[in-house]
Parts: C-alpha cells; structure tokens; sequence
C-alpha cells in the first residue's frame, strides 16, 4: 500500500473500501445516519446492536434504545444500505456492569448516572474489544461529541451544537479508547441536519423520536425499578430538618434527590424547604432552605484524566467544570490528591452538588474535555 495515499474521512491512509468501521447501533435515528453516511461514503461497515435488557418487557415502550423494536429498526437500517449487522446479548453484563450499581448508588443516597457507566463499562469496553475481534480499523457511534487531532494525540471536544453536546456523559473515555474512537456527527449544527441526512439515505427511522429518559427506566420511575431490584429499598422514615426536629415522614430515601423541593408534603412553613442530605442508614430526608444547598468544595474520585501533561504534574489546574449535565461549565480550581483523586474549588458556589453525579473538567476558553471523576461524600 503507498505510503502517500490522502487519509480518508475516519483518518486512515487507505480506501474506505479497505476500511473496516464498527458502527454501534441503538436502532435511533442517530447511529442509524452514522451506519448509512460511511455505508454510502463506501466504507467496509458492520453495524452491532446490544441488547441490554429483557426486550420483551420494553417492546411497548417509546424512547427506549436497545431493545425490542430498537434493535428491529438496526436490523432494517443494515438491510437497506446493505452491510451485515449482529446483535449481542449483553443482559448480564448490562446488569452487573450497570443496573445493578444504580440501583445501590440511590439506596446510598447518591444520584447516579447510569448513561456514563454504560458507556464506560459495556460500550466503549465490551464492544470496543469485539470491534477489534471483527479486525475492525476503529468503532464509530452516534454520540454528538468530537474527536481532534491534536499535538500530543486525539482530544476529546464537545459538538458543534451546544443542545446536543453529550460530554458530560462521554468525560470517562481514556486516551486509549479515544484512539480509536470516531463520532461522525459532533460536527454538525443541529439534530435538524442529522435528520436531513436520514430522508436522504431513505431510512425509516428519519423520524423516529430520540430516546428518553434511562433506558432501562419506563416513564422515568426511578423508584420502581429500584423496588423492584431491591425489595425493602422504599422503607419509610422521617423528613428532619438540620437540627434533627422531625417535620414529617416520606415513603422512602429512593423517592428523593438533593435539591428537591416539590412533593416533600410539609406545606404550611413560612420559607421554602430543599432536600440537602439523604441518610439511608437513619431513613431520615434533610430538609433546609435554599443556602444549605450551596456548595463550594467538591471531593472528586475515579478521575480519568486527557489533558497532555500529568494530571499531578501540577499543585492546581484552572479549568471550567459541570457538576450537572443540564447546566454550563463554571470556573473552578482543580487540586489532584493523587492521580485519581482531586478537590475542586468552584469560584462560584454551586446549589445541589450531588454524590454520584459527575464533574467534568473543559478548557477555559475553548471546547476541549479534560476528563473528570465522579463526585462523593467524604
């Protein structure tokens, strides 16, 4: 093979048609244009679909990925642009690897993020490993992230569009992983123009609504599912203010989150009362006002780290971070303990910063990831 051949689309020197890419479909609209653009673009596509969990119970259910009718819409994508497709049972994998640890993170009192763990654990793990089985040259999912070249190796960058951009849930992709990584769509201006992209490739799925809420979570109950799991989790107990005074009960740590002010069923108090702490060994909901959720000091762990010098090589590193996906990066001062661990000093304080969330490390001043690590309670 000439060494001077120009490097294709995904960043090889060769054809696309001695390209071989894995495409990791969910049967949504978004991996679906990722297989179909680099099927049309000629490329050597296999699409693989997991299925996550018991499919026979999510078939009825809208906006789910990787189940069911999701995993029919893959099939039928792979069909009409003509590559093969595989679905791999990943249901014990999805449980121990995921489920399992959502559902002990709310009995800890923590709000976790299922979506991360996936990705981390069973997609970018798992499936990364069988896309190289199948000699694959490199993965390729629908994520809206991006992937640049930079001095000292690929970065990490969020997506053109802002409203898409899923970095928060992306921070724990190593260097490795990222290597061989592609996220075909993070360039594109808008969800609009992926959908564009699917009525021209044909694809039934053009119109198909994106997925809500976790997938393994019918109608956002989180409650349920983790009764279901963990009989008992939903015991009773009281709502305490910070003093300890019992202000009334509540049907279970699991139903609650830091920050919650609606449906705590103490009306009648003068000022408004937030959630600020859960205790599941005292089944006691703190309640108090809306300072007390005010955080300046986050303890920070399982740090995956992608800036281009050591993580410890320095005492402070001055970067921007999210403690929620749905809000903006915000100046902090990142101190590392050691080379997974570090306290993060927000400039500003920040209200209801809640173990088992992430923090997200991003540039200053451009779109860059560093990485970030998982918040905890000391």
């Amino acid at each position: 093979m000439p060494k001077d051949l120009p490097l294709n689309s995904l960043g090889f020197a060769k054809p696309p048609a001695d390209t071989r890419v894995v495409v990791a479909m969910s049967g949504g609209v978004d991996s679906s244009v990722v297989a179909a653009k680099l099927a049309e673009e000629g490329y050597d596509v296999v699409g693989v679909t997991l299925q996550l969990y018991d499919h026979g119970a999510a078939l009825a259910k809208k906006g789910a990925c990787c189940a069911g009718q999701d995993i029919h819409d893959a099939r039928r994508v792979a069909e009409e642009m003509g590559f093969p497709h595989y679905v791999l049972n990943y249901e014990n994998t999805f449980r121990e690897a995921v489920i399992d640890e959502f559902a002990d993170a709310y009995l800890g009192g923590a709000t976790p993020v299922p979506c991360i763990r996936c990705n981390e654990r069973v997609k970018f793990k798992d499936l990364l490993e069988t896309a190289k089985d199948l000699d694959a040259d490199c993965m390729a999912t629908g994520h809206y992230i991006q992937r640049k070249d930079g001095a000292a190796g690929p970065e990490l960058h969020c997506a053109a569009d802002p409203n898409r951009d899923q970095s928060y849930f992306l921070f724990s992709t190593t260097p490795e992983q990222l290597d061989y990584l592609r996220f075909p769509l993070g360039h594109l201006p808008s969800k609009d123009a992926t959908r564009e992209l699917a009525a021209k490739y044909g694809l039934a799925v053009a119109d198909k609504p994106d997925s809500q809420d976790i997938c393994f979570v019918p109608n956002g109950n989180y409650a349920s599912v983790i009764e279901k799991l963990r009989p008992g989790a939903a015991d009773p107990g009281d709502i305490v203010d910070m003093e300890g005074n019992v202000l009334g009960q509540h049907r279970g740590v699991i139903h609650y989150t830091i920050g919650q002010r609606r449906g705590l069923g103490i009306g009648g108090l003068e000022d408004p009362l937030y959630v600020v702490k859960l205790d599941p060994e005292t089944r006691h909901v703190v309640v108090g006002p809306k300072e007390a959720l005010s955080t300046r000091t986050i303890p920070v762990r399982e740090i995956n780290w992608l800036g281009d010098e050591p993580f410890t090589s320095r005492e402070e590193w001055h970067l921007k971070v999210k403690v929620r996906s749905t809000r903006p990066p915000r100046e902090a001062i990142i101190r590392p303990v050691s080379e997974t661990e570090a306290e993060v000093e927000l400039v500003v304080p920040e209200e209801g910063v809640s173990p088992g969330q992430a923090c997200v490390f991003y540039a200053p001043e451009d779109s860059r990831i560093f990485g970030g690590g998982w918040i905890y309670k000391k």
